[in-house]
């Protein structure tokens, strides 16, 4: 097995202490729950896959030298792989909400296994120089147009994976229960179109397709993927079709992520149909837990809030498809303060940045409430790292110690974003507050190099194949 050594000059430790870089501020500052020390020359080693030893202060030695800040890899913890190609053309006709519908259903259409593969291997690698060591897939483009299966009735789940395992990061398939076109005040809507490519007929049927992807007792498809599930949202299937999904989340242990009131209309609808908002129907049909992930939450009352922590789970807040599609500002601290973690996702990859992603959630704060502090940057990071690869199901990541998954990334400290911190002392919050991806110069991977001095060592032109594989769909 073979043992790597990494001695970086600064490092964020989560777990060791509050370190003078990594200021809280404000008496309410949410980033009391997870603090973190700034150690300078730490050794870090790693066998395979796991570190064995992290020891700071350690000035000298043979090991690599990490310059910058180092820091656990980053979960991208909601992924729609594809929307990737419509980074920009949505903006025609000022960007409408169905400018940009329009513009995905398009994109679906044309999308199959092979075509799948190619796009979603750039856009994972794309996320892996922004620093990104595993992702979380929310798929549901199930089967052919018209709704027909694929001869393998998982291929394009598996060409996700297969592209994730070229791009050198981990993935987490949540494979989505999708059984309606929409919920109206006067009930749901049928799948029709291009969304029949979404459907499997009702939960058992998901449940049956699920039983065909190849997975161990732990829901482990390979040693860098795992199956997880989702229910797309309440206006996409039906309470008395969630059970199936719940269940199988239940069996497996696996993460269960739902689309959570995005919109007010989401809201509205499911009040007038069901007579409860769209958090208290997953309560009532058990798939709120700790292990579900519930994505945006824009528009959650003060009662569901109160639900959500009561049953901690995680919050995954999505700021730049937010801001992007106009759907408003989560509550996050009240989130954070009734129990919830906080994840972060770049969703529809308005942008691929999970710094400004971190930023969005503290900078919509201070709209919100016009003031400062709400969120300090030790709390975002750990949104970023810990809390992220747990909602993922890999609760053994996202964290610089002895026995967790070796996962490494550095940021520049010295680009034009990130120059004059403070000889590093303010190192997490020139990262969380300055730093873009353009930022990250290496990443570490499970043990293996995957980005060095910024190039990605398995798809040397990521730039080249985004371009042609979004050519080839448009």
């Amino acid at each position: 097995m073979q043992v790597r050594r990494w001695l970086a000059e600064l490092a964020w430790l989560p777990g060791m202490g509050h370190a003078a870089g990594s200021r809280l501020q404000g008496a309410h500052a949410a980033g009391s729950r997870l603090q973190g020390a700034l150690r300078r020359d730490v050794l870090i080693e790693a066998s395979g896959e796991r570190f064995t030893v992290v020891e700071p202060d350690v000035p000298v030695g043979d090991a690599t030298r990490l310059r910058g800040l180092t820091l656990p890899g980053l979960a991208n913890a909601h992924s729609h792989a594809f929307h990737r190609a419509l980074r920009g053309i949505t903006q025609a006709d000022k960007g409408t909400f169905w400018t940009w519908r329009e513009r995905m259903y398009q994109v679906a259409a044309r999308l199959d296994p092979d075509s799948y593969f190619r796009l979603a291997r750039a856009v994972y690698a794309e996320m892996t120089l922004a620093g990104v060591t595993c992702v979380g897939e929310f798929h549901y483009l199930h089967h052919q147009p018209g709704g027909m299966s694929y001869s393998d009735p998982n291929a394009m789940g598996q060409a996700l994976v297969a592209a994730a395992a070229e791009a050198g990061l981990r993935i987490t398939l949540l494979d989505t229960c999708y059984l309606a076109g929409g919920l109206e005040r006067d009930g749901l809507v049928p799948l029709s179109g291009l969304q029949l490519r979404f459907g499997d007929g009702d939960g058992a049927g998901w449940a049956g397709r699920m039983s065909s992807h190849r997975f161990d007792e732990h829901g482990m498809i390979s040693a860098g993927a795992r199956l997880g599930a989702a229910i797309h949202s309440v206006r996409a299937v039906p309470p008395e079709q969630m059970g199936p999904v719940v269940a199988w989340a239940r069996r497996y242990g696996a993460p269960l992520h739902v689309h959570l009131s995005e919109q007010l209309a989401e809201n509205e609808a499911c009040v007038a149909v069901y007579g409860v908002s769209p958090a208290r129907l997953l309560y009532d049909e058990e798939a709120l837990g700790p292990r579900t992930s519930v994505v945006h939450a824009t528009h959650v009352s003060a009662g569901d809030v109160r639900l959500l922590g009561g049953v901690q789970a995680f919050a995954c807040i999505c700021p730049t498809t937010e801001r992007d599609l106009g759907d408003g500002l989560a509550p996050a601290s009240e989130l954070m303060a009734a129990g919830c973690r906080l994840t972060l996702g770049s969703d529809s990859h308005a942008v691929i940045d999970m710094f400004e992603e971190a930023r969005g959630v503290e900078y919509a704060e201070r709209l919100a409430r016009q003031a400062r502090g709400i969120f300090a940057a030790p709390s975002l990071m750990g949104a970023l790292t810990s809390d992220g690869h747990t909602s993922l199901g890999w609760p053994e990541a996202g964290q610089i110690e002895p026995g967790a998954w070796a996962d490494l990334i550095t940021v520049s400290l010295g680009s034009v974003r990130t120059a004059g911190t403070s000889g590093g002392d303010y190192a997490v919050e020139a990262a969380v507050f300055a730093a873009t991806a353009a930022d990250v110069s290496d990443v570490v991977i499970s043990g293996r190099d995957v980005v060095r001095d910024g190039v990605h060592l398995h798809v040397p032109d990521v730039a080249g194949e985004l371009s042609a594989a979004i050519g080839e769909l448009r």
